[in-house]
C-alpha cells in the first residue's frame, strides 16, 4: 500500500468531517450537564466508566453540591458514597473535591476557560480539559482522544500511533480546527452505531469510500 501524503490525508480528513456532519448532525457530548462545573465533574467521573453510569450518578450529586464551594466543603465520605458506582470512587471523590477547592480559592468559584488553568486543577488532564473547553466554552484547543477516537482514527488511516497524546498531535495536523471538539463526538457516534471493533458494518458505512479499513479483517 503506497504511503499517503500529508496533503492527501488532510483533504480526506476534511471530506470525512463533511460526511460526518451530514451523517451525525446531532452528535454531542453524551454526559449530562448544565454548566461548565457540572461538565468538569462529570468528565472526571467518566474515567474508565460509561457516560450512562455517570449520568445516573450526577443528578443526586449536583442536587447536593451544585456549586464548587458546596462540593469543596462537603464531607469526603458522602461524595465517595454518591460516586461509588463509577469505580475508583475514592480517587475520583478526592479529585472533584480538590478541583472544586481550587476553583474557589484560585478562580472565584468559576471554571477557567484556558488549558493551562484547567490542567493545573486536581484530577484534570489534557483530555478532560479538552472536553470542558470544547463543549462548555466552544473553544477548540485540541482533540479529545478516547478509546473510540483512537481506534477509529487509526482505522481511518489518520494515525499509526497508540499513545493518546501523539494521536491528538496527528489529528490536530489533519482535522480542520473548527471540527476538533466535534471530531470526538462523530467518532464515538460512528463507533457505537456503525463501526464497532469486531464487526464493523463496512457495507452500510457512510464514509466507506474515505476509509482504508486499517485493521479490518477481510471476509473470505
Amino acid at each position: 500500500m503506497p504511503v499517503e501524503s500529508m496533503k492527501s490525508k488532510r483533504e480526506r480528513a476534511r471530506q470525512l468531517a463533511a460526511a460526518f456532519t451530514d451523517t451525525y448532525p446531532d452528535a454531542h457530548c453524551e454526559l449530562d450537564y448544565e454548566d461548565a462545573f457540572q461538565l468538569l465533574v462529570a468528565t472526571i467521573l467518566s474515567a474508565q466508566c460509561t457516560d450512562k453510569r455517570v449520568n445516573m450518578v450526577t443528578p443526586t450529586l449536583f442536587e447536593r453540591f451544585p456549586r464548587p464551594d458546596r462540593m469543596a466543603g462537603a464531607g469526603r465520605a458522602e461524595i465517595e458514597q454518591l460516586v461509588q458506582s463509577t469505580g475508583f470512587f475514592r480517587s475520583k471523590a478526592r479529585s472533584i473535591q480538590e478541583a472544586s477547592a481550587d476553583l474557589v480559592t484560585k478562580h472565584g468559584g468559576q471554571v477557567p476557560a484556558s488549558m493551562e488553568d484547567l490542567i493545573a486543577l486536581r484530577g484534570v488532564g489534557r483530555k478532560t480539559a479538552n472536553v470542558v473547553l470544547g463543549n462548555a466554552f466552544d473553544i477548540n484547543v485540541g482533540v479529545v482522544v478516547d478509546t473510540h477516537v483512537a481506534r477509529l482514527s487509526k482505522r481511518l488511516g489518520l494515525t499509526t500511533k497508540t499513545d493518546p497524546v501523539k494521536i491528538e498531535q496527528d489529528l490536530m495536523k489533519l482535522v480542520p480546527q473548527p471540527n476538533w471538539a466535534l471530531w470526538s463526538h462523530w467518532l464515538i457516534f460512528h463507533g457505537r452505531r456503525r463501526c464497532p471493533a469486531r464487526k464493523p458494518d463496512c457495507e452500510g458505512c457512510e464514509v466507506a469510500t474515505l476509509c482504508p479499513k486499517r485493521g479490518v479483517t477481510k471476509k473470505k
